[in-house]
Order: C-alpha cells, then sequence, then structure tokens
C-alpha cells in the first residue's frame, strides 16, 4: 500500500469437514479473538480479499515503543492461524475457569485444524474432554506416531507430572465420540484423549493451554519427523561402519597373488623320439 506503516495479511484457513460448523467463513468466536489479541493494531477488513477467509489490516505506527511488548506482538500476529483456529476452544475453556457451559452449546463441539479434519471438545460444567483422532499419510509416520503418543501416555504416568492433564490412548474411539460422524472416526494411529480441569486454565494458564492443544498435532507430527530422521542417520552411520569393517577384512593383494611356476620345453629331434621310445 502507499502507507509503508500499513500492511494488509489475508489468510486461508484449512477446509472444514462437514461436523465442524464455520460462521462467515470463521470458526465462531473468531472476531472476539482477534480483537482481544491484537486492539487497535488490527482492523477486520468485510469482505476479505478473494480467495481468503480473512484478511487483516495492520497499522504498524500503533506498535508499542518497548522492545519487548514489540516483539511479543509481533509473536502473536505471525500465529494468527492458531489464534483464529483456536478461538472456539478459547471460549470453551473460559467457560470452563467459571464453571459454566453455555446453554446452547452442543453436546460435542468439532474444532478443524487441519484440511477435512478436526478434533472434539465435550464440555461439562467441571471438565472438558478433548479428543484428537490421529491421521497420518506415511506408513512409517503411522508406525512411529503410534509408539510415540503409547509412550506419551506411558510418560504421564510419572511422579513429577501429576497436576498435568490426564492422556488416554486408544486404537478404537472412546465413548466420548458417540454420536460423531463415522467419517471422523477413521484414525489410522488411535485417538489421544485429554481431560482438562479449571485449575490448567487459571490465569495465564489458559493462553499455554489453548496453544497447547491447538498446536497437538503439528507436535506429534514434529517429533514423528525427527525421530524419522535420527533412524535414517543411525542407519546410515550404522553401514558406513560395517562397509568399513569389511574393507579391513579384505586380505592384501600382494599377498593374495598366486605365484604360477613358468615351465619350459625342449624341441625334440625324430631321432631323440625314437630313442626315448626304445629306453
Amino acid at each position: 500500500m502507499k502507507n509503508s506503516h500499513v500492511l494488509l495479511l489475508s489468510m486461508s484457513l484449512p477446509t472444514p469437514p462437514p461436523e465442524a460448523i464455520f460462521f462467515g467463513g470463521l470458526p465462531f468466536g473468531a472476531i472476539e479473538a482477534i480483537k482481544a489479541a491484537y486492539g487497535v493494531l488490527v482492523q477486520i477488513l468485510d469482505p476479505p480479499r478473494d480467495g481468503f477467509n480473512l484478511t487483516l489490516k495492520l497499522n504498524l505506527s500503533k506498535l508499542p515503543p518497548d522492545e519487548e511488548h514489540r516483539h511479543a506482538l509481533l509473536v502473536k500476529i505471525a500465529s494468527v492461524r492458531e489464534v483464529v483456529l483456536g478461538a472456539p476452544l478459547r471460549v470453551i475453556l473460559k467457560q470452563l475457569a467459571s464453571r459454566t457451559v453455555a446453554p446452547n452449546m452442543d453436546r460435542l463441539v468439532a474444532i478443524v485444524h487441519r484440511p477435512n479434519e478436526s478434533f472434539f471438545l465435550v464440555p461439562q460444567v467441571g471438565k472438558v474432554t478433548v479428543v484428537f483422532p490421529m491421521r497420518f499419510k506415511d506408513s512409517i509416520d503411522i508406525v512411529l506416531a503410534t509408539s510415540f503418543l503409547q509412550e506419551f501416555v506411558e510418560a504421564r504416568r510419572t511422579a513429577g507430572l501429576n497436576n498435568v492433564p490426564s492422556c488416554l490412548w486408544s486404537s478404537s474411539p472412546p465413548l466420548e465420540l458417540k454420536g460423531a460422524p463415522g467419517e471422523a472416526l477413521l484414525a489410522n494411529a488411535g485417538f489421544v484423549t485429554f481431560v482438562i480441569f479449571p485449575r490448567h486454565v487459571e490465569g495465564k494458564k489458559l493462553d499455554r493451554t489453548v496453544w497447547s492443544l491447538s498446536t497437538f498435532h503439528a507436535y506429534v507430527s514434529y517429533h514423528v519427523k525427527c525421530s524419522e530422521g535420527f533412524m535414517h542417520t543411525r542407519m546410515r552411520r550404522r553401514v558406513e561402519s560395517l562397509i568399513q569393517a569389511l574393507d579391513r577384512a579384505k586380505p592384501e593383494l600382494e599377498n593374495s597373488k598366486k605365484t604360477v611356476q613358468s615351465r619350459s620345453f625342449k624341441r625334440l629331434s625324430l631321432n631323440d623320439a625314437r630313442t626315448n621310445s626304445k629306453s
């Protein structure tokens, strides 16, 4: 734009599955979440630019002068996707902190986080159950993710993690997903369930809980890819060490050559041949 302090930021969200409901192309609570996160720095343009779900007008001249606050706000602007997609989750967890449930809230709430994929919330007065159907395309990723998630649940049982949300993994859909569409229950890496209590969303814990749940699938995918890369590195090093061992086991070429004895032949005359035959 002509004004160097003004920036347009447009964002396209993942295609929502049938069970996830968008209002005006955005999850419910997204407009309020944007206003709360960015304040006067951001103006929401309606309608958004063609091909996008959301267009924001950023006035960079209104950034705070303090370097630390400026950096924190820029990081939050870079995380606008999580702010928008995590808006319904924030609304429900805020209600959990006050131990209330909206009367018009569905028993099972679907929140989109990947194209045509969603995770589910079961809001109650004293707790919120969060269920992630875990899906991966690559067969190796499926095996690694399943192993990682099972160890993830075991790690939750250690003594130092008594206050974190309880975590369960199952290969079949949990009972909380009763009534969900059949396609939403297809998960080749199982289902992960977290139970969030009011103590997990008190004060500043709310932002961290919303972020951790909104990015959980990305967190698992990151560690699966890191594990795969680590295994490939170990395998390459092992192959190199075996090749070196085979090279050391080869005998020297000079010692392996067999000496060939040379033979000389004497031409015999016809008389010599007769003499030898008589003898």
